[in-house]
């Protein structure tokens, strides 16, 4: 059997151009165009004459071009480290949430904790394929200088979660204070005897990482302790860079009795080293982490953190950025900080004699 002969013919309809919809309406392909776009500019009869010709002959219009054409595309670039990350999730949440309620659609770019390159950021915004970006990540000192260089033709940028850098001090930003909060984490160790404090930090470009480990310096010295030589190391924000940090805290001269973690994926990280040493958190080596993500309550033993409210971060970028583009941004009206708050959960003890 000719198994052919039994599909029927599928006929595939040529694309219908705006002139044809014109022709059929027995208007301008300019009348047509200002039904589209601007249809309270266009008599009621003209425009059910042209709505009428649309679904006759079956024209949809190239939505994207007309995006272009208007010099709106209704896209939204946000810019972070990892989509995996479950602070950064938190965050998107929020984004989501008041984009949706403003009419935008939301473009990832993932920097997976790179410095965002220069020419890239440049591309974006000189493109202006998308209406505004949120940052959520650290620019290289050049990226900034691209920003700042090619600012007259630039979308509008709200910074979010990380710490504004001279170069970006006049773009809007929500953020906690970062340094206070990792000093607050510190000042908790050592208020529970801990005298040999350790800290995992991210990478060292980050202004955001910075200033905790600021935070856990200025504690450190004002308690008139002592950081050794190995005691701050670097943990790439992420759990394999975490473990070999920890490792070679846990294997220290000194080795820390209490580690303070710029992120909770690192405290993870910190866990499984400790863990795998055969020693015991907190009991031999006590942990705060950074962030309250999700995991941390169901951590064994669950962990103290300083909890960011990470959603309503998202939310208010967000509706800062949608009052810049909207060009209803205020002068002066750049810094918001969000209040931070630490959690005491049990991976904290008093360190052993």
């Amino acid at each position: 059997m000719d198994e052919t002969a039994t599909k029927p013919e599928v006929s595939i309809k040529p694309e219908v151009s705006i002139k044809e919809v014109a022709r059929v309406a027995g208007v301008s392909i300019a009348t047509v165009s200002r039904c589209l776009n601007d249809p309270e500019s266009v008599r009621e009869p003209t425009r059910d004459k042209v709505t009428k010709a649309i679904v006759e002959t079956g024209y949809s219009p190239n939505v994207l071009a007309q995006s272009f054409r208007r010099g709106k595309t209704n896209v939204i670039m946000v810019v972070l480290p990892s989509v995996g990350d479950p602070f950064f999730t938190d965050v998107l949440k929020g984004i989501r949430t008041v984009a949706r309620a403003n009419g935008y659609a939301i473009m990832i770019n993932e920097t997976q904790f790179n410095t965002l390159a220069a020419d890239e950021i440049g591309a974006m915004m000189v493109s202006r394929w998308a209406d505004g970006m949120v940052l959520l990540a650290s620019l290289s000192p050049y990226g900034t200088e691209v920003l700042s260089a090619r600012s007259h033709r630039a979308i509008p940028i709200v910074v979010g979660c990380e710490t504004i850098s001279p170069e970006l001090a006049r773009f809007p930003s929500v953020h906690i204070d970062n340094a206070a909060a990792a000093r607050e984490a510190t000042d908790y160790l050592i208020s529970m005897g801990h005298k040999r404090v350790g800290f995992v930090s991210g990478e060292a470009t980050s202004l955001l990482t910075l200033d905790r480990e600021r935070g856990y310096r200025a504690a450190m010295k004002a308690a008139k302790l002592g950081i050794e030589s190995g005691w701050v190391v670097q943990g790439n924000m992420n759990i394999p860079g975490a473990i070999k940090a920890t490792r070679s805290l846990v294997n220290h001269k000194r080795r820390p009795t209490a580690i303070f973690c710029a992120n909770d994926e690192m405290a993870m990280g910190a866990y499984h080293e400790i863990k795998s040493a055969g020693l015991k958190v907190p009991e031999d080596i006590s942990v705060v982490g950074f962030d309250d993500t999700r995991y941390a309550e169901v951590m064994d033993p669950p962990l103290t953190t300083i909890r960011q409210p990470a959603e309503e971060i998202g939310e208010r970028t967000l509706y800062r950025l949608c009052k810049a583009i909207e060009g209803k941004s205020e002068p002066g009206d750049t810094l918001e900080i969000v209040p931070h708050q630490l959690i005491v959960r049990r991976s904290v003890a008093k360190p052993r004699r």
